[in-house]
């Protein structure tokens, strides 16, 4: 008994609505360990909100930004119901704001999609284990934002809260130089969805190019 308890795997769920990221990610963690088992997976809200109690996973990997709410909306929904599922944010984004809102939401941790198979095995049985874990640099708006210390970076900010989640998205990667094809393949969009969300981020910002929404994104920390 005791040497079944020592192997047990950790079982996971997958929440992120591009059925093909869940294929990817479920493929991988299959193929490399034996630590965790994917036991399930959602492409939205409902759907996540049902599966995990269906199938209580220790761990869920969750995507920040979906069409109906997001993971701060799956956690708002489950972490009073089921307290013992411990999340992991699993998301492109890496803007203070995203880290901010899914821990204070109830998130153990959270990791950017560039994370290795083996680094992201890591971060599950680490905080299925009780720890805290987040990809290099985030852990810093964590401690500024709990922490209230003086010149800390804001959380909020009125301009950039009339952007959409997918519109930081995009600028996110344009201001690190990504072409729109790059751009559209790395979230699976179309590149006229792209150029969309880059003349409406235009817009709203009132800039003229992409070398001043660059300098406006890295003025906010989203770079």
């Amino acid at each position: 008994m005791s040497e079944e308890s020592t192997t047990r795997r950790v079982r996971v769920f997958l929440v992120d609505d591009h059925a093909l990221f869940r294929a990817g990610v479920r493929t991988e963690l299959d193929s490399i360990t034996d630590e965790v088992e994917v036991v399930g997976e959602a492409g939205t809200v409902g759907e996540a909100v049902a599966g995990i109690a269906a199938k209580l996973p220790d761990v869920v990997l969750l995507d920040v930004h979906m069409p109906d709410g997001g993971g701060a909306e799956v956690l708002r929904q489950m972490r009073p119901t089921h307290p013992a599922v411990v999340f992991l944010a699993l998301s492109v984004s890496d803007a203070a704001e995203d880290v901010i809102a899914v821990i204070r939401a109830g998130a153990r941790g959270y990791v950017t999609k560039t994370i290795s198979s083996q680094e992201l095995v890591r971060a599950v049985c680490r905080v299925a284990e009780g720890d805290a874990v987040f990809s290099p640099r985030l852990a810093g708006f964590v401690l500024d934002a709990f922490a209230d210390r003086p010149g800390a970076a804001p959380i909020s900010d009125p301009e950039l809260d009339l952007l959409t989640p997918r519109e930081r998205d995009v600028l996110r990667l344009l201001a690190r130089g990504y072409a729109y094809k790059e751009i559209a393949s790395e979230l699976f969009i179309s590149v006229k969805t792209v150029e969309t969300h880059v003349s409406s981020v235009l817009r709203k910002t009132q800039l003229s190019n992409r070398y001043e929404l660059s300098r406006w994104a890295s003025d906010r920390r989203l770079v």
